[in-house]
């Protein structure tokens, strides 16, 4: 995990970063003076850390909440499986044109439990970033994850996948490739898939992008993601014509875990580290870890057939209006 002063601050994380200052000025002073004992005045500073870690993230709002899940030190997809699980073999490519870097898949070793994992995956600089596609998949990445479920099927494994997109690439190229198809092609073969599958959203949960990989029998968020049909940069733009007003569409999609769990639009939330997964990635993969096992072990007990009926009828209650 990166470490100050490598570390990036979001603008409501600065209280933070005055107290890592403050320990690196301490520290300074107690190198140039040997007689004087700082080590009670840093262990002090470094426990206000937590404090204010926890002080912070008690009251986000939506948009704090949209910031910390696009935070650039969080972790990604990949770095959730190499934490969570062993004997990680990523498969490439859709059989078909190519392979799309912005999706990622294979079989790893959950606990003894064989799952395949499939995701979105963003850069760590910029040039990864470019690579990755920003973690907006292609007609491709969709037939990719396809490819891996239904290889997950042939061979009886349970599937979780973990959503982290601003959406799928909107470029012309993606739409003559048949983007649309792609999407709404995973959704109908996802209700039908004959084992377990858990969707969890690790940051970003935007559209179709989402939604590609995002049909299962538990559908999980982490504490501070969030989930919705549009951005807020792009609601503010479409309703108000400036992207000026993007904390207050944050506010008015009800784009959190908590809404989500309200609507019932979700299964469950997982808790984050204090000042959120950025913090901490092990404890943040481990928090993840636990509840997919717990899952997996509560999915594998339904028979197949169930399985798919209680999934359908999940999703059919999704939208329903009663209206005259």
């Amino acid at each position: 995990m990166p470490q100050y002063p490598n570390r990036q601050f979001l603008d409501f994380e600065e209280p933070i970063r005055t107290i890592y200052e403050q320990i690196d000025q301490t520290k300074k002073l107690a190198s140039k003076n040997s007689k004087i004992d700082y080590s009670a005045t840093i262990k002090q500073l470094e426990d206000a850390i937590g404090e204010k870690r926890k002080e912070i993230t008690t009251n986000l709002t939506a948009w704090q909440r949209v910031q910390l899940s696009r935070h650039p030190d969080r972790p990604y997809t990949l770095k959730y499986i190499h934490k969570m699980s062993t004997d990680f073999m990523e498969l490439f490519g859709d059989r078909n044109v190519k392979d799309d870097k912005a999706m990622v898949g294979g079989f790893g070793q959950l606990d003894g439990q064989t799952v395949m994992f499939i995701g979105q995956q963003k850069g760590i600089n910029t040039k990864n970033r470019q690579l990755r596609n920003f973690g907006m998949a292609n007609p491709e990445g969709y037939r990719k994850a396809l490819r891996l479920m239904r290889l997950a099927e042939k061979f009886n494994k349970p599937i979780v996948t973990l959503i982290d997109t601003p959406g799928a690439y909107p470029g012309m190229e993606a739409e003559e490739r048949g983007q649309g198809e792609a999407i709404a092609r995973n959704i109908y073969e996802m209700m039908r898939l004959k084992v377990p599958v858990i969707c969890v959203i690790i940051g970003e949960g935007a559209s179709g992008g989402a939604l590609g990989i995002g049909v299962g029998d538990r559908v999980l968020m982490l504490e501070n993601s969030w989930y919705t049909v549009i951005s807020p940069e792009n609601c503010s733009s479409i309703l108000w014509r400036s992207w000026s007003m993007k904390e207050k569409a944050a506010e008015e999609l009800k784009l959190t875990s908590d809404y989500m769990t309200k609507f019932n639009l979700i299964d469950g939330v997982v808790p984050e580290p204090e000042g959120g997964a950025h913090w901490n990635y092990d404890q943040a993969a481990e928090n993840l870890k636990q509840i997919l096992l717990k899952s997996i072990k509560e999915l594998e007990k339904i028979s197949p057939e169930k399985r798919i009926k209680q999934r359908i009828e999940k999703f059919n209650k999704m939208g329903q209006w009663n209206g005259k």
